[in-house]
């Protein structure tokens, strides 16, 4: 879930972003997973889907290696777009499977806001379409 304001738009790294709607601190909590709201999913629960419902489902989902399951954000998180450089960061949270994101640096409003997916997605490479 969301924890500043946001809003999607164009977006020069991939078709659409996810961008400050606020000025954000550094050290700031930007994400963190809420039960209830935000999606855990195992594998075997996609083989029910259709072919164009998983393909959407693995783009906006995330692959968390030490669980195995799927993390899918019900809100507009989904649209963090990667980064080796990121100006979000995850960091172990000890009291649960998930991590939670924080600003790096002073995030400016309409700025686009990033995380580096190799640092929580085993899917990273299918994502980032590298073979």
């Amino acid at each position: 879930m969301l924890l500043v304001k946001t809003k999607i738009g164009p977006s020069e790294i991939d078709s659409v972003g996810l961008f400050a709607n606020q000025f954000i601190p550094k050290k700031t909590p930007i994400w963190k997973f809420q039960p209830g709201f935000d999606l855990k999913v195992d594998e075997n629960k996609l083989t029910n889907l259709s072919e164009p419902a998983r393909e959407q489902f693995l783009k906006y989902a995330y692959l968390n290696p030490k669980i195995n399951k799927y993390v899918l954000c019900f809100d507009d998180a989904r649209f963090f777009n990667h980064s080796d450089n990121p100006n979000c960061i995850d960091i172990n949270s000890s009291d649960d499977e998930e991590s939670i994101d924080l600003a790096v640096k002073d995030i400016y409003e309409g700025e686009e806001l990033t995380c580096n997916y190799k640092k929580f997605d085993a899917n990273f490479y299918y994502k980032m379409n590298i073979h």
